[in-house]
């Protein structure tokens, strides 16, 4: 293999750190601001949709008329990053990192052959306060990542992340050495769909069987064992 040869794209949320339900008030409180009453239904846990879709599904949820979704929209998206900062001290104190996540996020970072990055369903502000929170940023080049700021349609999120992986170290990246580690179905179609293999991590809402069974490429209970991962990753990309 060479020296970054194979992208690797981490999830965030339920693969690596779970924030609990401070997403879920992050939105109610955004949603409280802009359409000036609360939200009795907030986003389904666990999906891994990107927020764009979460926010659409939000409105029309609570009773909002679709004709004035545009224009609520984007004031949303726009306080969410804001909003989710003022809740770093309680995302410290109640959030949680992922069994065997920072091991896990070191070996790939330290293999010569892997570039790690991010793929997501948050947008990048939201993504880097989160991984800042546990100090993870220092693992992940988040400048080549692909996020839901990039476009709503998760698999496109993958091209986008390999476009910047290849214009900075000049590999080029398609499906045979992209890896898409992630806990959701949304993270199995995101690859399926976007152009990238699959590791999935039964850490998440989504048991390993369904995981397995929807089409991830290799499954693994968790990521306390780094070995086992890295030697997934050079399985599936047929390098090393």
């Amino acid at each position: 293999m060479t020296p970054r040869s194979v992208l690797v794209l981490w999830d965030i949320d339920r693969t690596l750190l779970y924030v609990g339900n401070i997403d879920r008030q992050v939105y109610r409180e955004a949603f409280a601001e802009v359409v000036g009453r609360p939200a009795e239904r907030l986003p389904a846990r666990g999906t891994g949709v990107t927020m764009p879709l979460a926010v659409r599904g939000l409105l029309l949820d609570n009773g909002v008329p679709e004709s004035d979704v545009p224009a609520l929209l984007p004031r949303i998206i726009r306080l969410l990053p804001e909003l989710l900062s003022r809740h770093l001290p309680d995302i410290r104190r109640d959030g949680q990192l992922m069994p065997g996540a920072v091991t896990a996020l070191r070996a790939v970072r330290k293999s010569p052959e892997l570039l790690p990055t991010v793929v997501t369903g948050n947008l990048q502000p939201n993504a880097e306060v989160k991984l800042r929170a546990f100090g993870l940023h220092r693992y992940v080049e988040t400048g080549i990542g692909g996020y839901a700021s990039d476009d709503s349609h998760r698999p496109a999120l993958v091209a986008v992340a390999q476009e910047r992986a290849r214009a900075r170290h000049g590999n080029p990246y398609g499906r045979q050495n992209t890896v898409i580690i992630g806990d959701s179905l949304e993270d199995i179609r995101t690859g399926v769909e976007g152009g990238a293999r699959v590791i999935a991590v039964a850490s998440g809402t989504t048991t390993a069987e369904r995981l397995g069974v929807e089409g991830a490429d290799a499954v693994l209970p968790d990521l306390t064992d780094a070995d086992l991962l890295l030697k997934t990753i050079t399985q599936l990309t047929g390098q090393g």
